[in-house]
Protein backbone atom coordinates (compact mmCIF):
# COMPACT_ATOMS: atom_id res chain seq x y z
CA UNK A 1 0.00 0.00 0.00
CA UNK A 2 2.84 2.39 0.78
CA UNK A 3 4.49 1.84 -2.59
CA UNK A 4 1.24 2.62 -4.40
CA UNK A 5 0.84 5.85 -2.41
CA UNK A 6 4.40 6.93 -3.24
CA UNK A 7 3.88 6.19 -6.93
CA UNK A 8 0.68 8.27 -6.93
CA UNK A 9 2.50 11.19 -5.26
CA UNK A 10 5.37 11.05 -7.79
CA UNK A 11 2.85 10.87 -10.65
CA UNK A 12 0.89 13.89 -9.33
CA UNK A 13 4.12 15.83 -8.80
CA UNK A 14 5.22 15.07 -12.39
CA UNK A 15 1.87 16.25 -13.80
CA UNK A 16 2.02 19.44 -11.71
CA UNK A 17 5.58 20.06 -12.92
CA UNK A 18 4.50 19.66 -16.56
CA UNK A 19 1.65 22.15 -16.12
CA UNK A 20 3.93 24.62 -14.35
CA UNK A 21 6.57 24.30 -17.07
CA UNK A 22 3.96 24.77 -19.82
CA UNK A 23 2.54 27.85 -18.04
CA UNK A 24 6.01 29.32 -17.61
CA UNK A 25 6.84 28.73 -21.29
CA UNK A 26 3.69 30.61 -22.35
CA UNK A 27 4.55 33.55 -20.09
CA UNK A 28 8.08 33.69 -21.52
CA UNK A 29 6.67 33.58 -25.07
CA UNK A 30 4.24 36.42 -24.30
CA UNK A 31 6.97 38.49 -22.61
CA UNK A 32 9.52 37.80 -25.36
CA UNK A 33 9.06 41.23 -26.96
CA UNK A 34 9.20 43.11 -23.65
CA UNK A 35 12.49 44.81 -22.79
CA UNK A 36 13.38 44.21 -19.17
CA UNK A 37 15.29 47.08 -17.67
CA UNK A 38 15.74 49.77 -15.09
CA UNK A 39 13.66 52.89 -14.53
CA UNK A 40 14.33 55.84 -12.27
CA UNK A 41 11.75 58.10 -10.67
CA UNK A 42 11.89 61.24 -8.56
CA UNK A 43 8.86 62.05 -6.45
CA UNK A 44 7.34 64.54 -4.05
CA UNK A 45 5.27 63.26 -1.11
CA UNK A 46 2.64 64.87 1.10
CA UNK A 47 0.68 63.14 3.81
CA UNK A 48 -1.41 63.29 6.95
CA UNK A 49 -0.03 61.60 10.08
CA UNK A 50 -2.70 59.94 12.21
CA UNK A 51 -0.82 59.93 15.51
CA UNK A 52 0.02 62.81 17.85
CA UNK A 53 2.17 64.81 18.06
CA UNK A 54 2.53 64.69 14.24
CA UNK A 55 0.04 65.94 11.66
CA UNK A 56 1.71 66.82 8.34
CA UNK A 57 4.29 64.80 6.41
CA UNK A 58 6.34 66.18 3.51
CA UNK A 59 9.15 64.54 1.62
CA UNK A 60 10.99 63.75 -1.58
CA UNK A 61 12.28 60.44 -2.86
CA UNK A 62 14.18 58.62 -5.57
CA UNK A 63 13.01 55.20 -6.72
CA UNK A 64 14.96 52.68 -8.77
CA UNK A 65 12.70 50.12 -10.47
CA UNK A 66 13.65 46.94 -12.29
CA UNK A 67 10.94 45.56 -14.56
CA UNK A 68 10.82 41.77 -14.40
CA UNK A 69 8.04 41.73 -17.00
CA UNK A 70 5.41 44.09 -18.33
CA UNK A 71 3.34 43.57 -15.16
CA UNK A 72 5.86 42.94 -12.33
CA UNK A 73 8.67 45.10 -10.98
CA UNK A 74 11.09 45.26 -8.05
CA UNK A 75 11.74 48.64 -6.42
CA UNK A 76 14.29 50.35 -4.16
CA UNK A 77 13.26 53.71 -2.67
CA UNK A 78 15.10 56.28 -0.56
CA UNK A 79 14.80 60.01 0.11
CA UNK A 80 13.88 62.25 3.02
CA UNK A 81 10.59 62.66 4.91
CA UNK A 82 9.73 65.12 7.65
CA UNK A 83 6.85 64.61 10.10
CA UNK A 84 5.78 68.02 11.41
CA UNK A 85 4.44 68.35 14.95
CA UNK A 86 0.98 69.79 15.49
CA UNK A 87 1.96 71.93 18.50
CA UNK A 88 4.76 74.46 18.95
CA UNK A 89 6.20 72.66 22.00
CA UNK A 90 7.38 69.52 20.14
CA UNK A 91 10.14 68.69 17.69
CA UNK A 92 9.65 67.60 14.10
CA UNK A 93 10.93 64.18 13.09
CA UNK A 94 12.98 63.90 9.91
CA UNK A 95 14.15 60.55 8.61
CA UNK A 96 15.71 58.80 5.63
CA UNK A 97 13.66 55.82 4.41
CA UNK A 98 15.29 52.83 2.74
CA UNK A 99 12.64 50.50 1.29
CA UNK A 100 12.51 47.51 -1.04
CA UNK A 101 9.27 46.63 -2.76
CA UNK A 102 7.28 44.66 -5.30
CA UNK A 103 4.95 46.35 -7.82
CA UNK A 104 2.25 44.49 -9.76
CA UNK A 105 0.21 46.12 -12.52
CA UNK A 106 -3.33 44.83 -12.22
CA UNK A 107 -5.40 46.73 -14.75
CA UNK A 108 -4.58 48.08 -18.23
CA UNK A 109 -0.84 48.00 -17.44
CA UNK A 110 -1.27 51.37 -15.71
CA UNK A 111 -2.98 50.75 -12.37
CA UNK A 112 -0.81 48.97 -9.83
CA UNK A 113 -0.59 47.62 -6.32
CA UNK A 114 2.71 47.82 -4.48
CA UNK A 115 4.08 46.72 -1.14
CA UNK A 116 7.29 48.04 0.41
CA UNK A 117 9.19 47.25 3.59
CA UNK A 118 12.37 48.73 4.98
CA UNK A 119 13.87 51.00 7.61
CA UNK A 120 13.49 54.67 8.58
CA UNK A 121 16.67 56.25 9.94
CA UNK A 122 15.85 59.30 12.12
CA UNK A 123 18.29 62.15 11.45
CA UNK A 124 16.90 65.39 12.95
CA UNK A 125 16.29 67.10 16.30
CA UNK A 126 18.22 64.66 18.43
CA UNK A 127 16.35 61.56 17.27
CA UNK A 128 18.72 58.70 16.54
CA UNK A 129 16.37 55.73 16.36
CA UNK A 130 15.57 53.43 13.49
CA UNK A 131 12.10 52.13 12.72
CA UNK A 132 10.60 49.42 10.58
CA UNK A 133 8.53 50.81 7.66
CA UNK A 134 5.62 48.93 6.09
CA UNK A 135 3.98 50.65 3.13
CA UNK A 136 1.20 49.26 0.92
CA UNK A 137 0.11 51.50 -1.96
CA UNK A 138 -2.11 51.77 -5.00
CA UNK A 139 -1.21 53.88 -7.98
CA UNK A 140 -1.45 54.92 -11.61
CA UNK A 141 1.57 55.12 -13.88
CA UNK A 142 2.24 56.14 -17.47
CA UNK A 143 5.58 56.20 -19.25
CA UNK A 144 6.66 59.35 -17.34
CA UNK A 145 4.12 60.08 -14.56
CA UNK A 146 3.45 58.05 -11.41
CA UNK A 147 0.71 59.02 -8.93
CA UNK A 148 0.10 56.86 -5.88
CA UNK A 149 -1.75 56.77 -2.59
CA UNK A 150 -0.08 54.86 0.23
CA UNK A 151 -0.25 54.15 3.91
CA UNK A 152 3.06 54.07 5.78
CA UNK A 153 3.51 52.74 9.28
CA UNK A 154 6.66 53.47 11.31
CA UNK A 155 6.71 50.77 13.96
CA UNK A 156 9.22 52.22 16.44
CA UNK A 157 8.72 56.00 16.32
CA UNK A 158 7.22 57.52 19.48
CA UNK A 159 3.69 58.88 19.62
CA UNK A 160 1.49 60.45 22.27
CA UNK A 161 -1.58 58.38 23.20
CA UNK A 162 -5.00 59.90 23.96
CA UNK A 163 -4.35 59.66 27.71
CA UNK A 164 -1.05 61.56 27.38
CA UNK A 165 1.21 58.52 27.78
CA UNK A 166 3.94 57.59 25.31
CA UNK A 167 3.40 54.82 22.80
CA UNK A 168 5.12 53.44 19.73
CA UNK A 169 4.01 53.40 16.15
CA UNK A 170 3.13 56.28 13.83
CA UNK A 171 1.09 56.00 10.65
CA UNK A 172 0.49 58.34 7.75
CA UNK A 173 -1.60 58.40 4.59
CA UNK A 174 0.35 59.99 1.78
CA UNK A 175 0.20 60.95 -1.88
CA UNK A 176 3.23 60.64 -4.18
CA UNK A 177 3.62 62.47 -7.49
CA UNK A 178 6.66 61.40 -9.47
CA UNK A 179 8.43 61.79 -12.79
CA UNK A 180 10.04 58.60 -14.12
CA UNK A 181 12.19 57.60 -17.06
CA UNK A 182 14.04 54.62 -18.51
CA UNK A 183 17.72 54.21 -17.76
Amino acid sequence: MRTTGKIKMVFLFAIALLFANNSNAQEVQNAKNYDQGFKMGFGLNAGYAFDDPYKLALGADARLQYDLSKRYSLTLTTGFTNLFVSKADGSDLGFIPAKAGFKAFVWNDQFYLMGEAGAAFAVTNGYHGTSLILAPSIGYATKYVDISLRYEHYNDFARVNNDGSQGKGVGQLGVRLAYGFDL
